[in-house]
């Protein structure tokens, strides 16, 4: 929330500066454009009358132009309410082989369509992106905890027997964001990203794998689908009659 807090309160200092400028230029506030692209200028349009925002900073400051009821400084304030939601949308489509031998589920393809609004930082978004997808087909076809069932003692206390995806688990991702469809409950038009990632992930991947084990007589089982969990229901749909 805190960004789009920056973003109104920025607008609302240079609103206050259109007006200290409208004043020292002796101008219309109408009249005052605004150039953050010149270093912060505000300028009278369509001349070259202009101060740019520290100067009008200082005018301020030192009592030579007044706004309202000011106190001499520019400063800009700006709140959201956090009761208003962003909804991103996306599709996560998952190839998936899955090794009779082993049991082990070979990821072969993954594509990633997210829309989470207007992207500020598409490359740290992706990554995002990329590390939510490792978590949940983590959760989904890997990672799962042990005990021991008479003293409850965790069996899988380390990684050498926890098994956690690694980069060699994964093909290259086929990711692309799409920015159609900004959110119209915020100034800056972003969505949630978060862990987009995992929650495509867990369904996508599960159901590739499930949808490979019904064409071997499988028809149901339980998360996280590990390869020796795959392995023994193909090994029981081989011995079923007929």
């Amino acid at each position: 929330m805190a960004h789009r807090t920056f973003f109104l309160a920025a607008d609302d200092v240079v609103q206050k500066g259109r007006e200290a400028a409208a004043e020292r230029l002796e101008a219309a506030v109408a009249d005052i454009e605004f150039s953050a692209a010149d270093g912060g200028v505000f300028r009278v349009a369509g001349t070259d009358k202009a101060v740019n925002l520290f100067q009008v900073a200082a005018a301020l400051e030192g009592g030579d132009v007044a706004i309202g009821e000011g106190d001499g400084e520019l400063l800009g304030e700006g709140g959201v309410s956090d009761r208003e939601s962003t909804y991103p949308n996306g599709a996560h489509i998952v190839e998936v082989e899955v090794d009779p031998e082993t049991g082990w589920p070979h990821l072969k393809r993954y594509s990633i369509v997210d829309d989470f609004g207007r992207v500020l930082n598409p490359l740290l978004a992706l990554g995002q992106v990329h590390g939510g997808v490792a978590q949940g087909v983590g959760q989904a076809l890997l990672e799962t905890a042990v005990w021991d069932p008479d003293t409850g003692q965790p069996l899988t206390g380390s990684f050498m027997d926890y098994c956690m995806p690694r980069a060699d688990d994964f093909p290259n991702f086929d990711a692309e964001l799409t920015e159609a469809s900004p959110s119209i409950t915020n100034p800056l038009g972003v969505k949630g990203c978060g862990e987009a990632g995992s929650v495509g992930a867990i369904p996508a991947a599960t159901l590739a794998v499930l949808d490979a084990l019904r064409q071997a007589g499988v028809e149901t089982l339980s998360t996280p689908l590990t390869p020796q969990k795959i392995w023994a229901a193909l090994e029981a749909a081989k011995a079923k009659p007929g």
